[in-house]
């Protein structure tokens, strides 16, 4: 955050700071880092500024996004490692190739079978040291180019599964064939793998719909700035 009680120098970005902002839909994370490296630079009339984030949100997802400036940047690993939160809306009887609604639906399910306490049983098995196969449709990179390209050309990869860690899962609503989940995991979980093998373990299919990052370690969504706040605020 910006201190409403300290001066805003050029002094204090180049030094290192860690700020946190509530990434848009439609964003990705390297548009906000653009966007926040930009601001700077045209009001301190910075030639070179290190700005960098600390754990990626998918375009489709909003939520909680740290941003580091200036020598900040060395703590992102550090900030990268902590757990996070996260608020999940899935939707049954459908899947995706991207496990979400970046591509289209591929297979549709009769949902009739699925039940509340069947959900809850089978969720129980995603707490803990879990292996989970990262979606096609990602960041990750093998060899040397993003997953997510390969996917696009239809390419045929076989990922390998890794190890993350689930704390907790929990239920907090239901409006079935929906269902909206809040989960606290390790660094490097998708959730949108979650979904999509939530969706197997229950002989059906699901897809994620929306997601929203509430927290990273000590960090949370409530105290983030909007981009066109901390614009405001920069400028004020």
């Amino acid at each position: 955050m910006i201190e409403a009680d300290r001066e805003i120098s050029s002094e204090l970005f180049l030094n290192g700071k860690i700020l946190t902002f509530n990434k848009p839909v439609g964003w990705s994370s390297f548009d906000l880092v653009k966007k926040v490296r930009n601001l700077l630079k045209i009001k301190y009339k910075f030639k070179k500024l290190k700005v960098g984030h600390a754990g990626t949100l998918d375009p489709l997802a909003s939520g909680l996004m740290i941003i580091c400036t200036g020598k900040f940047t060395k703590k992102i690993s550090q900030l990268q490692d902590q757990d996070k939160t996260y608020i999940a809306d899935i939707l049954f009887g459908a899947t995706t190739p991207s496990f979400d609604l970046e591509t289209e639906i591929d297979n549709i399910f009769c949902t009739k079978s699925i039940t509340l306490e069947k959900i809850q049983h089978n969720l129980k098995e995603f707490i803990g040291e879990i292996e989970q196969v990262p979606p096609i449709y990602s960041a990750l990179k093998v060899d040397g180019e993003r997953l997510y390209k390969k996917a696009r050309r239809g390419e045929n990869i076989v990922i390998k599964s890794r190890k993350v860690i689930i704390n907790s899962i929990e239920i907090i609503e239901v409006k079935l064939p929906n269902i909206k989940i809040k989960i606290n995991c390790s660094k490097g979980t998708y959730i949108r793998s979650i979904a999509h093998d939530l969706g197997k373990k229950l002989q059906n299919g699901a897809h994620l719909i929306s997601l929203v990052r509430t927290s990273i370690g000590a960090f949370s969504l409530e105290s983030s700035l909007k981009i066109e706040d901390f614009e405001k605020k920069l400028n004020s």
